[in-house]
């Protein structure tokens, strides 16, 4: 069920947006960094270590590319001077017309968010 992560950088981010990393392994990426750990005995999530937000509403990690709304609460968790990190920090410049579907507004989303979170960690 989990796999080896790849490191949280930049050319991470940026499979994630091109959609060279596979849609588990980057739900995976967000899971993990949003606390949830798979307990491989018990079969169940541990979410000790997700905030209570997340923890209440999604006791077990969602399927951020297939399901709008806790990529809404993930957009929504994003503090306001990161929501520009894609075009910021990485020169994202968007998808173009006639490309552009859901799934790769919630792929930019979690790429976003992950680029925060690892902004936002590394700062402390």
């Amino acid at each position: 069920m989990l796999e080896q992560l790849p490191p949280l950088n930049n050319e991470t981010i940026w499979q994630i947006i091109e959609e060279k990393l596979p849609d588990d392994i980057a739900n995976q990426l967000v899971w993990y960094h949003l606390g949830y750990r798979y307990n491989f005995e018990t079969k169940t999530w541990d979410t000790d270590q997700v905030e209570q937000s997340w923890r209440e509403e999604y006791p077990t990690p969602p399927d951020f590319i297939e399901n709008r709304p806790p990529t809404v609460k993930l957009t929504r968790s994003i503090p306001s001077e990161n929501k520009q990190l894609l075009k910021e920090e990485l020169g994202f410049k968007g998808y173009k017309i006639g490309e552009f579907t859901p799934r790769h507004t919630r792929r930019a989303t979690m790429a976003n968010w992950l680029l925060s979170h690892k902004k936002i960690t590394t700062k402390n």
